[in-house]
Parts: C-alpha cells; structure tokens; sequence
C-alpha cells in the first residue's frame, strides 16, 4: 500500500459513495482553493444489492478524480458489520497519523444505515486516540507519531438532520452530481437490470440537489451542504459570518 501523505482534510465514509453525497461539494470547493484533501473509505460497499467490490473500488477512483483529489484509500473493513472495535480503532488511528489532518470529515451519528452511526463513533474515538502517545501504531514497520485532528465534522447523510453550520458551494453542485454519479452501479440508471434501491431511485439524486438548494436558501445562496459539531463552533469576528 503507498504511503499516505499529509493532508489539511480527511474525509472518511462508511462505503464508496458516502463523502461524495455527504460532503462532495465541500471537497471539491477546498481543492479548488488550494487545501490538501484526501478520502478514506472505511469498506468496500460488499454487501451492497447492486455492484461488486472491485467494481466499486473503480467508481471511487472516478469520483475521486472528478473531485479533484488526488489521495484515495480503503481500509477494508467489513461492509454490513462495521463495528467500533479495538481492531477497527487501530487501523483507523494508523490512517489518521499518516494523513496527520487538521479536520476530518466524518459520517453522520445516526442515519438509516447503521453502518454510518457505527462509523461516526469509530471514527470520533480513533480521533481523539490518535493524539494517546502511550498508544503504539506502525505503518509499514515504521513506528508512528501521535497526532490527534483538529476538529471533526460530520455530514449529513439520509435522515434530515438540522446543521450546526452550512458551507457555500455554490458553482460546486455540478461537480458533486457528477462525483455521485460515478458511482454508477448505485444510483438511477434506466437501462439497469440490477434490483432497484432507496438510493437507484430516479427521484433520489433530485432530492440530494433540492436540499442543498434548501441549504443555500437559508444562507442566501444558491448551494449548500450542512454539517454537525461536536463543539460549539465560533468565530473570531462578526464580519466572518456570511
């Protein structure tokens, strides 16, 4: 496997598709602004009705592309049954002292596949753990330095969450629709054979376009995604409110 390299971002999902429709807009906007980003997807989306694995490890890379980042990895771990384990938290820290991110961008604390609540726990723990330098982590042999992120995010997935806090992506929806949409083994295709799903509806992706306009509405903008805090976020001047 290559080394990971550092990173301001780190975005990890539960499977292939999920910081594309959570959080697709938000990377692609901070690519263009010069941030280092990188993607991590805890499975490989196995256990999914419709695709195979390595199918899908094909589409990621296409999203990835689209999106502008250049960092893509799997930790392959069990789709269906991801669980907060010791294991699951050791492979995770490892990955998190290798990308050394200043923010990372994680799933949604609850949402309709449990998957996503089981990695949000998992992923804020292995964070703050990270930063335990009693805590001993290697990466190909070489023992590694403690780091914990500044700051974790979650997107918001499925359920209709109310945001802590919204970011503007206007003139970057068109590059979300287009990462999802890579994943084409997922989502609506009307010359598909496969089972049909929640999300292979051909209303699914006009829902994901009408909430970040709802989103951007209410900021008064024309895109948004929305996100959760563990904290209370601030600012250091009124003026940096939009």
């Amino acid at each position: 496997m290559p080394i990971p390299s550092s990173v301001d971002i780190l975005a990890i999902g539960a499977h292939p598709d999920d910081v594309e429709l959570g959080c697709g807009g938000t990377l692609a906007k901070h690519v263009a602004s010069g941030h280092r980003v990188a993607i991590l997807d805890l499975t490989r989306g196995e256990m999914g009705t419709r695709g195979t694995a390595e199918l899908r490890d094909a589409e990621a890379l296409e999203a990835a592309r689209i999106l502008g980042v250049s960092q893509r990895f799997n930790a392959g771990m069990r789709d269906g049954f991801l669980e907060n384990s010791e294991a699951n938290q050791r492979l995770l820290i490892a990955f998190l002292r290798a990308f050394r991110p200043r923010i990372v961008l994680a799933t949604a604390p609850k949402d309709r596949h449990p998957d996503h609540g089981h990695a949000s726990q998992l992923i804020l723990d292995s964070c703050f753990k990270a930063g335990l330098k009693a805590l001993e982590t290697e990466w190909e042999g070489e023992v590694q330095v403690a780091h914990r992120p500044d700051h974790v995010y979650h997107y918001i997935q499925y359920y209709d969450l109310v945001p802590d806090f919204s970011v503007d992506i206007t003139g970057y929806m068109d590059q979300k629709m287009a990462s999802i949409q890579a994943h084409k083994s997922q989502f609506f295709d009307a010359s598909s054979q496969e089972p049909e799903t929640v999300i292979s509806s051909s209303g699914f992706l006009e829902g994901i376009e009408a909430r970040s306009r709802e989103w951007g509405r209410a900021m008064y903008v024309t895109h948004a995604e929305g996100f959760l805090t563990e904290r209370r976020p601030g600012v250091a001047l009124l003026t940096d409110l939009l």
